[in-house]
């Protein structure tokens, strides 16, 4: 939301949300803008995509939102269309890291002339059981190293303003098949201007 500050000049801005689930970023972002404005609003599951409608009408900006339910890979980005795209914990959920480039690769070249693109992504992800301390499989389709998703970043990037890289070591309990487990991540902020 901070990102917001560089487009309060403008009267209406284009925004995309790669991976926007029920509209947690997505709502927030459109409640501060002004009639004119867009955000197109991605996610794969129909029923988020369904949730998302609900939201945007409770909180009055259904005007402003624009839901697509499909994969964020496979959603057109046209050259030099948003002002502002935001993808949080949704990157290393495709199917590879090809894909994973080929996305960004679409986000650098959709953001117009002075543009942010605000990436979150958790890298270097450990699941353990708690009751049992046995170390399971990660449920993260794309799971690399700190270091290559920051190279990876920088190289897609390459030319842009880096506003904010903060990688963050996070732990925390989720369930999976109704067993405790502890999820261990670090979540990388990497946002960027384009000049």
């Amino acid at each position: 939301m901070n990102l917001m500050s560089y487009f309060e000049d403008k009267d209406s801005i284009n925004v995309l949300d790669l991976g926007c689930g029920v509209g947690r970023n997505s709502i927030p972002i459109a409640q501060k803008l002004k009639v004119g404005s867009n955000v197109v609003c991605v996610d794969l599951l129909d029923t988020t995509v369904e949730k998302l409608r609900q939201y945007s009408e409770e909180f009055n900006v259904e005007q402003i939102i624009n839901p697509y339910q499909g994969d964020i890979a496979d959603f057109d980005i046209l050259p030099n269309e948003y002002d502002y795209i935001v993808a949080v914990s949704s990157l290393e959920h495709v199917d590879s890291r090809d894909t994973l480039e080929k996305v960004l690769l679409n986000m650098r070249n959709g953001t117009k002339p002075n543009g942010v693109n605000c990436i979150i992504v958790n890298s270097e992800v450990e699941e353990v059981d708690l009751e049992t301390g046995v170390k399971m499989d990660a449920l993260m389709e794309v799971d690399i190293s700190t270091e290559e998703i920051l190279d990876t970043l920088r190289r897609i990037y390459t030319g842009w303003k880096e506003v904010l890289v903060l990688p963050k070591p996070l732990e925390y309990q989720i369930t999976r098949q109704d067993k405790p487990v502890l999820l261990k991540t670090t979540a990388i902020t990497f946002a960027v201007r384009k000049n």
